[in-house]
């Protein structure tokens, strides 16, 4: 499956701004472990935290659900964020070789200047410049809280 270019990218960011009115969103990422029966001699590589073995599956998926990027291969052990981190699309995502488009300005928000394009994911992700994941903050006073 070939890893989208910047007019894909920006196809599916129309996708995003269309469909969830979610500006500079290029996809959204999710892992997901497929057991497996664990190879011999493989000692807890696989085994995970469902005290199953697996693989795991790191996905990306564009505003219509369609499988954009999908690599599979990451040992059950790993966390999705360690899964990220051993991908070829996570090592694309760090060192900005993944062709994204420039920042751009969103309507509203000019004040603030371009902004990057950005895929989302759980709280099992990092945050990066590209790649925004929920606040971790727990028990949050209710002055906190965005509602």
């Amino acid at each position: 499956m070939p890893v989208p270019q910047v007019e894909d990218w920006r196809a599916i960011a129309a996708g995003f701004q269309e469909r969830w009115e979610f500006p500079n969103c290029v996809g959204a990422i999710d892992g997901k472990h497929v057991v497996i029966q664990a190879p011999a001699n493989a000692g807890s590589l696989y085994f995970n935290y469902k005290s199953t073995h697996s693989l795991v599956l790191l996905a990306v998926v564009d505003a219509e659900y369609l499988f954009r990027v999908v690599d599979v291969g990451g040992f059950g052990r790993s966390s999705d964020s360690g899964s990220l981190r051993n991908s070829a699309f996570g090592e694309s995502l760090r060192d900005g070789s993944l062709q994204l488009p420039p920042d751009t300005v969103i309507a509203g928000s000019e004040r603030r200047g371009p902004l990057p394009h950005v895929f989302v994911g759980d709280e099992a992700f990092p945050l990066l410049d590209n790649l925004l994941r929920p606040f971790p903050g727990r028990h949050l006073t209710k002055g906190k809280e965005v509602i």
